[in-house]
């Protein structure tokens, strides 16, 4: 690691030190942008349902800024196509199979959705925001969050053509990461009483173990992320000399859904809740509230069944035993121990099975740590242990670690050839 880091301050990495400052430059206005209000909206909204998408949008939902939906409508538009994609409607089955062309197509209506999506969850905030508004005030209001969202979007866009990592994830990881120290902060203020010296004592000691809990979270997320499960391949046509004695094998992840469920589950959740909010029915707000939020037990058991259920759905999506099965006869390949054809298909979902019920259940027990801590802390809401946040902060990270060193080792390689 300290490597890399000297190296991209190398002379020779002139080129890569403009990138990541571009990539600096364009999350701080980001930034800039959450706390940008939209006029004529009160602020002084309880969460509730909506703290993933403020804590994604590094606190604009609470500011109701001009980012205030951030790129989530988008998000929710990807998963819905990757959905489509799966012999559901065949058009969109046909364009994943049409290479790049397909590809660039498919991401043309994403988007399209996504802003689609942006105007009408912004006409559905805005009755939450906007007190004794007039359809028009909705409307403006509505305009202005889906004009947040396409800025995000094309700030996104840059960032992945001439900065470093994935726009869209970095825009995400930095709203999170904006919220960190202010959690920091409120946890030492509601752990350490400064009373007395004995308080206080205790006070730093108690603060001393919720940072190393908190480390021992992140760790457990990297090995959630970097754990694998790896099935050998052997080829027909390759024999097992001393020049082609190179393992092959297919990587399974342990969770290969990523933060998916979790997004599907907490908008499955939040649909009881918008509704009520929308409708400004008391009676279905009160019922919500007592059954379906997450701080009932109620709402919390479904929420975690809803993100292990998501979880085997959405791995199955992504990873195809069927397909699998038949690129590697095609290619003639096999796993050794298993015959080609229907016994793979069966010892792939074996595998897929036992795997993504450990990775379903740590992907539960991270997104519903900090609901349990908050149902037995008495600190603050902004101060949580774990979270859907944690998983996604890491992940970026790790795939901007390994794009930082993939092109530092291309350049190598280069100037060597020089």
């Amino acid at each position: 690691m300290f490597s890399t880091i000297k190296q991209i301050f190398s002379r020779k990495n002139k080129d890569l030190r403009k990138k990541i400052l571009f990539t600096f430059v364009a999350l701080f206005i980001f930034k800039l942008g959450t706390a940008i209000p939209v006029p004529g909206t009160s602020q002084d909204l309880n969460m509730g349902f909506l703290e993933l998408l403020n804590i994604m949008g590094g606190g604009a939902m609470k500011n109701f800024s001009i980012f205030a939906l951030g790129v989530m409508p988008y998000i929710t538009a990807s998963i819905v196509m990757q959905l489509l994609q799966m012999d559901i409607i065949p058009y969109f089955a046909d364009l994943a199979k049409q290479g790049q062309t397909g590809r660039n197509k498919l991401n043309q209506i994403t988007r399209i959705m996504g802003i689609a999506m942006a105007f009408i969850q912004g006409y559905m905030f805005s009755f939450a925001f906007v007190k004794n508004g007039t359809v028009m005030d909705y409307l403006e209001v509505s305009l202005v969050l889906t004009a947040g969202t396409c800025l995000l979007l094309w700030i996104g866009d840059e960032i992945t053509k001439k900065g470093l990592g994935n726009g869209i994830s970095m825009i995400i990881m930095a709203g999170i990461l904006a919220s960190v120290p202010h959690m920091f902060t409120e946890a030492w203020n509601g752990l350490v009483d400064t009373a007395s010296a004995q308080t206080t004592f205790l006070g730093i000691i108690t603060f001393v173990i919720f940072l190393v809990v908190y480390i021992a979270i992140i760790i457990g997320v990297l090995y959630d992320q970097l754990a694998e499960r790896r099935i050998p391949i052997q080829y027909a046509n390759k024999t097992n000399n001393v020049y082609g004695s190179k393992q092959t094998y297919i990587p399974f992840k342990l969770n290969s859904s990523g933060v998916t469920p979790v997004i599907f589950a907490s908008a499955l959740i939040s649909v009881p809740a918008l509704i009520a909010q929308f409708s400004k029915n008391e009676k279905m707000m009160l019922f919500v509230n007592k059954w379906l939020s997450l701080s009932s037990v109620t709402g919390f058991i479904l929420f975690i069944v809803f993100i292990i259920l998501f979880a085997y759905f959405y791995t199955f999506i992504i990873i195809k035993p069927k397909e699998m099965a038949e690129n590697l006869q095609k290619s003639g390949g096999y796993i050794p121990g298993v015959r080609p054809g229907e016994e793979t298909i069966n010892y792939v979902n074996k595998v897929l099975i036992r795997i993504t019920i450990v990775g379903a259940i740590f992907l539960a027990i991270i997104a519903g740590l900090p609901y349990i801590f908050s149902m037995f802390s008495s600190l603050p809401t902004t101060v949580s242990i774990g979270g859907t946040g944690l998983i996604i902060v890491v992940g970026v990270i790790l795939e901007c670690y390994k794009q930082l060193e993939s092109n530092l080792i291309s350049r190598s390689y280069k100037n060597r050839g020089m």
